[in-house]
Formats: structure tokens, C-alpha cells, sequence
């Protein structure tokens, strides 16, 4: 398993050019999306008003549970080196920008975006069709850890994997939540 996820590796990233290196770092980059969350935000204010502030801890709690998973159990557990780090084949990788931490198993840019993606479908989905589109946006944010030589498929799709299961978690306590306030009120 581990050999073929390092040869499907080595092939997605010798996919690249001048081109799209700068577009694949910036997509990667940590701060490049604030502008989508700021939009997010305020549609979700304007929106849902005073309900809003339940929906954006739901979010915020699915993010914070994701990356926490990733960051604070996997990588330190699992110590699986990124691909920019690995003695074996670290002359093979193309590294664009910075190659992070020495970890990489799990990808916390793919369990967070796809954790977005999934706590906004389960929140709002049914107000708004277009949220089904930040899927497309996670998985291109995935793909781009792989370009940049910092991530294996296996720990985008682990990533990814925490980052549905982060957002099922949150929704349920979600509805939970408003279920107890729903049966309190006289």
C-alpha cells in the first residue's frame, strides 16, 4: 500500500510546470482563502441572523475537531515523513514554497477544507445548492498538497476522511443542541 501510494505520488507531483507552480502555493496557501471565510460569514449572518451564531460554532467546533485529529493525534502517532522529507525519494519531488512540518499523515489542508465543505452542506445545504460546489474547491486544495510536494494521496484522503467524519460529529451536537432548547422553551 505504502509503495503504491509513493508511486502515485511521484507521478501527480512530476505533473507540474512554471505555470501553475505560483497558482498551486497560493492555493495551498494558509491565508489565501480568509476572503472565502469572510464571505461565508457574512452570508451567514445575513442569512440566519441570530441563529447564525449556532451554525458558526457548529463550523468553527467541525474545523477546530479536524485539524486537532490531524495535527495532535495522526501525525504524531502515525510519524509517517512528508514526501519532501523522505531520504528515498526526496530528489524526486517537486517542492513549490516551504516543505512544513516533518509529518505529513494526515493532511489537515484536506481535512479542513473537506470538513467545511461537509459541516456547510449538513448546516445549510438545503438553502443553498451551491454549497455542494465547496467540495470541487476541497478537493483542488487537496490535490494542491500533493503539487507542492508536502502530502501522499493516502493522507489527503485520510485528511479527508477526518474532515467528513469532524463534520457529522459537530452536526450532531448541533442537533443535539437545538433539540435541548427547542424542549426547554415554555
Amino acid at each position: 500500500m505504502n509503495q503504491l501510494d509513493t508511486y502515485l505520488f511521484l507521478w501527480l507531483n512530476s505533473l507540474h510546470n512554471s505555470t501553475l507552480d505560483p497558482i498551486m502555493e497560493w492555493i495551498s496557501g494558509r491565508n489565501s482563502w480568509i476572503p472565502l471565510y469572510v464571505l461565508i460569514i457574512g452570508l451567514l449572518v445575513w442569512r440566519y441572523k441570530s441563529k447564525s451564531v449556532a451554525i458558526l460554532i457548529a463550523v468553527i467546533l467541525s474545523v477546530v475537531l479536524s485539524d486537532q485529529i490531524c495535527s495532535s493525534f495522526f501525525k504524531p502517532l502515525v510519524q509517517r515523513l512528508r514526501p519532501c522529507h523522505e531520504p528515498a525519494i526526496q530528489h524526486l519531488v517537486h517542492v513549490v514554497g516551504n516543505c512544513g512540518g516533518q509529518f505529513g499523515f494526515c493532511s489537515s489542508h484536506a481535512a479542513n477544507s473537506f470538513t467545511l465543505a461537509m459541516s456547510l452542506l449538513l448546516l445549510i445545504g438545503k438553502d443553498y445548492a451551491w454549497v455542494k460546489i465547496l467540495f470541487v474547491w476541497a478537493i483542488i486544495i487537496s490535490y494542491s498538497r500533493i503539487y507542492v510536494g508536502v502530502h501522499y494521496p493516502l493522507d489527503v484522503l485520510a485528511g479527508a476522511g477526518v474532515g467528513v467524519m469532524s463534520a457529522f460529529i459537530s452536526f450532531r451536537l448541533y442537533q443535539y443542541y437545538l433539540l435541548r432548547v427547542n424542549h426547554e422553551k415554555p
